[in-house]
């Protein structure tokens, strides 16, 4: 694990933002620039281990989206879309002020910067975009769609507990999704089966701003000055068979005209026990070193 860094933050419309830096920014060069370690609606403590594997050699920033870990926003129950959340990370960006960054964005986090990337071109030098679940990109897309709705609906019937079993069971399915699958019972995952009448988890509320059927523009994308790198699990599946992310990461590559670039683990593959998930993170942060070090 990693020390927790110096800690800053950036108002925003409706919200104040948490990160850490781990270095000194003012060490930062434009062959090496901060490198931001971003997940969503995961915050900065997922990080911990990937953080440690990397090492001192370059300055790193982990950020906690609006919804989520440190950060606060003035409703904690509204919708949150991927558009706000890349307003966000401009934001934040501009605070360091030492941009462009380089970025390892993975899950939701890899659709927001995404996002960013189309409407601040400028923000990002490299983004390792890992494992997007952008599922509008896939031939099932209206299906999940439909299990995303209803899992919405059974958060505010219901609570968290039966809302995230919904989650689990869509992220963990392989193959393409008909929208008929059972809903898992709670317990099967250790959740609650109580509702505590809470409805400000920042899962949902990404889910409420439809994170995952919101395409940003591509073709900005392709214009940017970015180098994109989109990439997939080694343990995700593959493009027809694998995981919703998993086959996203396939789709989004494709869509960009290029090939995913396969990194070790699943989707978690850079957790090294947090939230009791371990992956590989110290080859993990290898394949991210290598990757960063490619030339254009």
């Amino acid at each position: 694990m990693t020390a927790p860094g110096t800690p800053g933050t950036v108002a925003v419309p409706g919200a104040v933002l948490a990160f850490s830096v781990l270095g000194d920014l003012a060490t930062a060069t434009p062959d090496a620039p901060p490198l931001v370690l971003a997940g969503s609606p995961m915050d900065s403590t997922g990080f911990g281990s990937l953080a440690a594997a990397l090492g001192t050699d370059r300055v790193l920033v982990l950020t906690d989206p609006r919804n989520t870990g440190r950060s606060t926003r003035e409703d904690d129950t509204a919708a949150v879309t991927p558009e706000e959340h890349a307003e966000d990370l401009h934001a934040l960006v501009r605070t360091l002020g030492v941009g462009p960054v380089d970025v390892l964005a993975s899950s939701g986090a890899a659709v927001n910067f995404l996002h960013l990337v189309a409407a601040h071109p400028d923000d990002v030098r490299v983004l390792v975009a890992h494992e997007p679940p952008m599922t509008a990109l896939l031939p099932d897309a209206d299906a999940i769609a439909r299990v995303c709705a209803d899992m919405v609906a059974t958060y505010d019937a219901s609570g968290l507990g039966p809302a995230m079993a919904r989650f689990i069971g869509l992220v963990v399915h392989r193959d393409e999704v008909t929208g008929d699958e059972p809903a898992p019972d709670p317990a099967m995952f250790g959740l609650p089966t109580d509702d505590d009448g809470s409805r400000n988890d920042p899962l949902m509320a990404n889910m409420r701003g439809e994170g995952a059927t919101r395409v940003p523009d591509l073709e900005a994308v392709r214009r940017a000055p970015t180098r994109v790198v989109v990439a997939v699990g080694e343990e995700s599946g593959g493009p027809t068979d694998g995981e919703v992310a998993g086959r996203s990461a396939y789709a989004l590559a494709a869509a960009l005209g290029q090939e995913p670039v396969v990194f070790p683990g699943g989707h978690n593959g850079f957790l090294g026990g947090e939230f009791g998930q371990t992956g590989m993170p110290q080859e993990f942060a290898a394949r991210l070193t290598e990757v960063l070090a490619a030339t254009r």
